[in-house]
């Protein structure tokens, strides 16, 4: 027996928006997404400068071994069709110290790691090899099956109870010091550099066993470069919903949730177009979301709480270079620590964080490499900036020319090289996709955040879920990618549906 169709409208066609609308046609819905930007994919954004392919979002994808849950998800999206989409990553970086001329990488073998690390500062062995001690116990994880496949309004207490059994034998280093943030437990470490090396091997912010856990997906396989970038990854949800039977309008910014005694029943575009739906999900910034789209009217207090003390990823610079050489043998990140620190804004960049783009053709033409620069900035300064455009415009060009520069030192020879740089700001990542204050995801993975239960709806509105980084502290592209299936999944139970995972389940 067919079930009633109904429709759904998602704001935002980002990671979160896209698998929404999968699931929400896989689950019998007739899905609008509205996307303010001019194509899919949020900040896993890719764009085009003289012949190059600049990736502007995942770094790297992770639990992307065909036999993991992960795997099976992405394969279901769309996003990954063959395991040759994925080049194993090898080695998470490389670590580089300008003021001693030092370097350091890690590879899947950590105990080469621990040895390298130890060359460099004999007195800081047992603090690094107590941490990749804890990366062997983290190995062996299937991530969606660790509490990321469920939403928490429909997680049982059994199931709890078995997630915490699978992961009994690992289980003291989610607990005492392992809890507190990495850059805690760096302070320990007596070499200055080696104690900035493991503040940054993620971020500063993140509890010990996060760290630890990705150097276990790193030594298990699980960690992988996109061979397409995130155009290809994107493209391939996309072309998914689309032939699902999925409406995409672009250009298309919503103003406002429309609400009727409580219940969501569409949106209000910029151009004043009105779309009526039977439920609303909204995969766009959470701020603007619960603020300015419903206007502050559904909110309890630990969600106030919530935006107003969490912080949230800073905003990024991005300086993208067309390079005529080739960068055979290159690591794909390096972190540098400047000898002498860069400023933008006032604030003084102490590191940076260098990508090279050579492990697939397609970022480059033949015999060039693409090369990207991050380092984080201050929004404020940008966004004063951008009201007078030639200043924006020369600021950007003096903070181009100026990494092309600090490049020189690992890089001799590439500032006569340099045939294309293009300069992303966070304003640049706001214009794009409204994201607050230009944050590239959302809270920031804390050791009280990470682990926090984040509801997908809000106190006294019916039809209406949230899917996206807000929902999902830490972010990145598995928590996207489910809560999109999470806000479906709930619909569901509100509508009375059983909740289908697959189009194989689907009947004619």
């Amino acid at each position: 027996m067919n079930v009633e169709e109904k429709s759904l409208v998602i704001i935002g066609a980002g990671l979160a928006g896209l698998s929404a609308g999968c699931f929400g046609q896989i689950n019998g819905y007739r899905t609008h997404i509205f996307e303010h930007h001019s194509r899919a994919g949020g900040v896993a954004a890719t764009w085009d400068r003289h012949g190059y392919q600049i990736d502007g979002g995942i770094h790297f994808l992770m639990g992307c071994r065909p036999d993991q849950g992960l795997y099976e998800l992405y394969r279901e999206l769309g996003a990954i069709t063959s395991p040759t989409d994925i080049i194993p990553l090898d080695a998470y970086g490389r670590a580089v110290d300008e003021h001693r001329g030092r370097s350091v990488t890690a590879t899947r073998d950590l105990a080469r790691f621990v040895a390298d690390v130890a060359d460099i500062s004999p007195a800081d062995r047992p603090a690094i090899q107590k941490l990749m001690e804890a990366a062997g116990a983290l190995r062996g994880f299937d991530m969606a099956a660790m509490g990321l496949d469920r939403p928490p309004e429909l997680t049982s207490t059994s199931t709890r109870v078995k997630q915490l059994w699978g992961a009994r034998r690992a289980g003291r280093y989610f607990t005492g010091h392992w809890a507190q943030p990495i850059s805690h437990y760096a302070k320990g470490l007596k070499d200055p550099w080696v104690r900035w090396v493991v503040e940054h091997l993620f971020m500063p912010e993140v509890p010990v066993w996060f760290v630890a856990a990705v150097f276990g997906l790193l030594v298990d396989g699980q960690l992988g470069l996109l061979r397409g970038g995130c155009r290809a990854f994107v493209d391939g949800i996309e072309q998914r919903y689309r032939g699902l039977g999925g409406t995409i309008s672009y250009h298309s910014t919503v103003e406002e949730i429309l609400v009727d005694h409580g219940r969501a029943v569409g949106v209000r575009l910029a151009d004043g177009t009105v779309q009526r739906a039977d439920a609303v999900i909204s995969a766009a910034d959470g701020r603007s979301t619960i603020f300015t789209l419903l206007r502050g009217r559904f909110l309890d207090k630990r969600t106030a709480d919530r935006y107003e003390h969490w912080d949230t990823f800073p905003p990024l610079v991005m300086v993208s270079l067309g390079v005529a050489r080739e960068f055979s043998g290159e690591p794909a990140f390096t972190m540098i620590r400047l000898q002498r620190p860069l400023e933008v804004g006032g604030r003084m960049v102490e590191g940076i964080l260098a990508r090279c783009f050579n492990y697939a053709p397609g970022f480059a033409p033949v015999g060039r490499t693409l090369l990207q620069v991050e380092f984080e900035s201050d929004w404020d300064h940008w966004n004063l900036l951008r009201s007078d455009p030639p200043a924006y415009r020369a600021e950007k060009e003096r903070v181009g020319a100026e990494i092309v520069g600090r490049l020189e030192k690992l890089y001799p020879g590439i500032g006569s090289q340099v045939e294309m740089t293009d300069v992303a700001t966070p304003y640049t990542t706001w214009r794009y996709t409204l994201n607050h204050r230009g944050a590239y995801e959302g809270f920031l993975p804390t050791p009280e955040t990470i682990t926090a239960a984040v509801d997908r709806t809000l106190p006294g509105l019916d039809g209406f879920f949230m899917a996206g980084q807000w929902v999902m502290p830490g972010g990145g592209v598995p928590p996207a990618l489910f809560s999109g299936r999470h806000a479906v999944e709930l619909l569901c139970r509100w509508d009375g549906r059983s909740f289908k995972r697959s189009s194989s389940e689907l009947v004619d």
